[in-house]
């Protein structure tokens, strides 16, 4: 009986051993092998994923991918793995996750059908709404003012699309002005050469409490659309998916998503120790009590 569980034991390791070097594919085998995972990140998504004053990659997910980059050594055992952070923009974000150069992008990107015919998404870390920001001066408030004038977007976007899409903008003449980057947009902003900035809600925010003058800007016009932000990864590669959600259920079933959330934003953030001051929606709260990878056109019905 003693030699029968000895026998057993060895064929049972020896199945292991097989299993083991068969185990890891997609991402983690590339993690393992080259021994660096790549995170994309964005310079100016605040306060998701940003540069602080020492040009480090800060944020909300930045935080969150760093939970995943640890659970993705302990899952590989590879303890001292590198982690490299390459700078992604929005026309970019995609194409960088799809040919292998990034591994998470870990910035603003909106989850929906479209995006997900080419890549996947990490379960949902933020809801936002689409809305456009001022200067308190020009007296605009809503998107029906906005005729015959210079609006800014971010090249890679679909913000000022969503102006036409709505029944107020279908009759519009609006004139677009694109930015290299969110920073670049707000610049248009505040530069004058455009009357209003049509972006995410949190970006909006974090880009007028870091501008030179916070006061002068607001929020304005009815929210364009509620859609749900997440860290996409690469399409069919279901091993690494289900480490990433896996990962980010337990920060969100362990309370430490809500957690993070509150460093960064309603408490004060680098570099200029500004507090947004901006509340976790309904929306958020739902999706973090039932994580999901849902995309934005589910936030329609």
């Amino acid at each position: 009986m003693f030699k029968k569980a000895i026998i057993a034991a060895v064929m049972l390791g020896a199945g292991v051993g097989v299993a083991s070097a068969q185990e890891l594919t997609g991402t983690l085998k590339k993690a393992k092998d080259t021994g660096k995972i790549t995170l994309g990140i964005r310079e100016s998504s605040f306060p998701l994923s940003y540069l602080d004053a020492n040009q480090k990659p800060i944020g909300y997910h930045i935080d969150i991918c760093l939970k995943i980059v640890d659970a993705v050594k302990k899952r590989i055992n590879a303890p001292n793995l590198a982690v490299d952070m390459v700078p992604v923009t929005s026309q970019n974000r995609i194409p960088l996750t799809t040919n292998g150069t990034v591994d998470l992008e870990c910035g603003s990107t909106t989850n929906n059908l479209d995006r997900q015919k080419s890549v996947a998404f990490a379960p949902t870390t933020y809801v936002t709404q689409v809305r456009m920001a001022v200067k308190k001066a020009s007296g605009i408030n809503s998107i029906t003012q906005l005729n015959g004038k210079p609006v800014a977007t971010t090249t890679g976007t679909t913000s000022v699309a969503l102006i036409r899409a709505n029944e107020k903008g279908k009759n519009l003449d609006i004139k677009e002005v694109y930015g290299k980057d969110h920073a670049d947009s707000f610049l248009m902003l505040e530069t004058d050469r455009a009357v209003a900035f049509v972006m995410d809600d949190n970006l909006l925010l974090g880009l007028i409490a870091s501008s030179k003058n916070p006061s002068e800007y607001t929020l304005a016009g009815e929210p364009l659309s509620t859609e749900p932000i997440a860290i996409m990864l690469r399409k069919d590669d279901p091993q690494f998916k289900a480490l990433v959600d896996t990962t980010v259920g337990d920060l969100a079933k362990s309370g430490e998503l809500t957690k993070l959330y509150a460093k960064w934003f309603t408490s004060p953030i680098p570099p200029k120790g500004v507090n947004l001051s901006f509340p976790m929606s309904e929306a958020l709260k739902e999706a973090i009590a039932s994580p999901n990878d849902k995309p934005a056109e589910s936030y329609k019905k």
